[in-house]
């Protein structure tokens, strides 16, 4: 795919971390500040079980923020989620702009649940406007985790340094046995190239084992993409017999 991301021509602002970033990165502090650390991280954690609990098998959707609506890129983002809808399952992303907004969007397309977990960012953190649910969170941690504990499947659209996070977070995972082996695809065979490349030369060097890159499945086609999450998430983990879980009204749910 020839095509590229098409970038926002104003300039990113540069905003250095908060007051509590900047405390949390000095090293030990007093118990009684890390004990209120730690309880805003387990309010993080459980606003995001509580929101997602209910949505149903998701896959995740991963890609930039800065695709505008005329790429190329986004067409395929948004004709992913809406077949990803189709299988049955919750379309799940970063909730932003860009690649998120065209799968967030896919699904509302046909009528599929659409979820997004917000971070609060300095820039291009705003929430798409096609979500479902939306949850805002504080910590990237807490919110990598929420992406990766719900979904069966994670798809890798074009994008950036956040992206490769994503990939490379949900790879390990995999790869170390932390979670079990679901298809991570990768789409966009010509702007990926470069890594495929370097990963290759890794195996070859004896830093990456061949197994490794079989874990990953590269194409440039949403059909191809779909057929292999059928055959690997839905058919491999027996998604058609889960149900969701009931709802505890004693739990406020």
């Amino acid at each position: 795919m020839a095509a590229a991301a098409q970038p926002d021509s104003a300039p990113v602002p540069v905003i250095g971390p908060s007051r509590g970033e900047k405390r949390f990165l000095a090293g030990p502090r007093s118990r009684r500040s890390e004990l209120r650390f730690l309880w805003a991280v387990v309010r993080e954690f459980l606003r995001g079980f509580r929101v997602l609990h209910f949505v149903g098998p998701c896959v995740s959707v991963f890609g930039s923020a800065r695709v505008a609506e005329s790429s190329p890129f986004y067409t395929l983002a948004r004709e992913m989620g809406a077949g990803l809808s189709r299988q049955g399952f919750t379309v799940l992303t970063g909730g932003g702009p860009g690649i998120m907004e065209a799968a967030n969007r896919g699904a509302r397309d046909v009528g599929g649940s659409s979820v997004g977990c917000n971070i609060v960012l300095p820039q291009e953190q705003q929430a798409n406007a096609y979500l479902d649910k939306m949850l805002l969170c504080r910590y990237f941690f807490v919110r990598k985790v929420l992406l990766i504990k719900y979904s069966y499947a994670f798809v890798i659209m074009p994008g950036g340094i956040g992206t490769l996070d994503e990939l490379f977070e949900a790879l390990t995972l995999i790869q170390n046995r932390k979670i079990l082996d679901f298809p991570v695809v990768v789409i966009g065979r010509q702007y990926w190239q470069p890594l495929l490349t370097l990963l290759t030369q890794m195996q070859q060097q004896g830093m990456v084992a061949a197994v490794d890159l079989e874990l990953l499945t590269y194409t440039d086609s949403v059909a191809e993409a779909l057929a292999h999450i059928e055959q690997h998430a839905v058919v491999k983990f027996k998604l058609a017999r889960l149900s969701r879980p009931r709802r505890r009204w004693w739990l406020g749910e």
